[in-house]
């Protein structure tokens, strides 16, 4: 048995501490906490700035969290970064993530761009037939970019529509809302495990701050929107919004934590303290985007 007073040990490929001690967790969890407020100080204002100027800034953003999401996907999967069918995916991810820009030019626009990537791939696959993995990487691929690529599109449609940085403002912020009650509730108040199989840390407690605090902060986001612009909205309609938000957040969520999990990764990536890869952090708005430009289209 493991003495109490051990050090930390690094078991994971990613370098993520073992902590055996609850002074090291609460050191850790601490910094994780503090590394989480930096990177969101400095985060957040570029995402409501680029909300706010619209194409080409938005979609700009949007592009670079595809394409990095998408390689950390691939990365996940195992796949070498040297893989020209890797090259291939992240350029198809950028054409999905991009396609509301050329969508509207033509209706065969965007299966033109579908079907050119399935056939490249699939013809580059014949030069290393006796590979044993070359269906599965190409399996990958596939996913990879459609996960990403494609569903993050949806925030471009949403921020094309009328009124549509509102939208879009009132979208972005709700996640906020939602992340932030499910992961203070949660920590406070936890007792029940939510998906013990898939993410242990989460819990019952968590997810239902995270609800309560979507929809008061739906509310309230729409009432500033509504005296900073003419932005004019039905409260059921926002209320509805709040859920749709909290429960496809979290259902995002739970995805990418089941993807960790089966390729034993513990983070996605490195790239923003405290919060780990552009999938950890992006992993809650890539359903959001595409339900809430749904729920606007078809029922708002």
């Amino acid at each position: 048995m493991q003495k109490p007073d051990a050090p930390l040990v690094c078991t994971h490929r990613t370098h993520t501490p073992v902590l055996t001690t609850g002074r090291e967790k609460s050191w850790y969890n601490t910094a994780m906490l503090k590394h989480r407020v930096i990177t969101a100080a400095l985060g957040i204002p570029i995402i409501m700035l680029a909300v706010w100027l619209g194409a080409p800034w938005f979609s700009l953003l949007m592009a670079a969290a595809a394409f990095v999401g998408t390689y950390e996907f691939y990365r996940m999967g195992g796949l070498d970064r040297r893989d020209h069918l890797l090259h291939l995916g992240l350029l198809w991810a950028l054409a999905l993530v991009l396609s509301p820009h050329y969508a509207h030019r033509g209706p065969g626009a965007l299966p033109m761009v579908i079907t050119a990537a399935m056939l490249i791939s699939l013809i580059y696959l014949l030069r290393s037939p006796t590979r044993a993995d070359a269906f599965r990487n190409w399996a990958w691929i596939v996913v990879g970019a459609l996960y990403v690529g494609w569903m993050l599109s949806h925030w471009l449609d949403l921020r094309s529509l009328e009124d549509g940085r509102n939208w879009v403002y009132l979208t972005i912020l709700t996640v906020f809302a939602n992340d932030t009650g499910a992961f203070f509730v949660g920590r406070a108040l936890g007792r029940h495990k939510l998906a013990p199989a898939i993410s242990p840390a989460k819990t019952r407690e968590g997810a239902a701050g995270g609800l309560v605090c979507a929809i008061l902060g739906a509310i309230v986001i729409a009432l500033v929107l509504s005296l900073v612009s003419e932005y004019t909205f039905v409260y059921w309609q926002i209320i509805v919004l709040g859920i749709i938000v909290s429960l496809f957040a979290q259902l995002g969520d739970l995805v990418e934590s089941l993807l960790k999990r089966n390729t034993g990764t513990k983070e996605s990536g490195g790239l923003l303290p405290g919060h780990g890869g552009v999938l950890d952090r992006f992993d809650s708005i890539i359903f959001v985007g595409a339900v809430v430009y749904y729920y606007v289209m078809w029922i708002i």
